[in-house]
């Protein structure tokens, strides 16, 4: 795909590639990609914490310096190519795992009677 100033998503539909979204603003994870290697830029990907963006930019780094295979999450919707990219889709689940799945395993929040009468109480 060419650089330009678009977005990987529009610049994909302008071709007739049909790729997975939803928002189209960066804020869920519809569009969500596995970099295996280039270099993009996506300031607006709310969807994806710091964490998943930032190893984008390390595993693009150790796989140009190392060849090690990326593991890099980013969200075609609001992505910009910095250079060529090899991206593969990704279930939207999967990265919101990634994401929150450590929260999740954890099971339910006990219910803590007196700090809800507390709260209340403020009210």
């Amino acid at each position: 795909m060419e650089m330009q100033e678009q977005y990987i998503l529009h610049s994909a539909e302008s071709q007739n590639i049909n790729l997975p979204f939803a928002c189209r603003h960066g804020c869920c994870t519809s569009c969500a990609v596995r970099v295996k290697s280039g270099d993009l830029r996506q300031p607006q990907a709310l969807g994806i914490s710091a964490e998943l963006k930032s190893q984008v930019i390390i595993s693009l780094y150790l796989s140009e310096a190392l060849t090690t295979y990326s593991t890099g999450y980013a969200l075609l919707c609001v992505g910009f190519p910095t250079s060529d990219l090899e991206v593969e889709t990704q279930n939207e689940d999967e990265v919101y795992w990634l994401q929150f799945g450590r929260y999740i395993a954890r099971g339910p929040i006990e219910r803590d009677d007196y700090a809800l009468e507390l709260a209340m109480g403020d009210e």
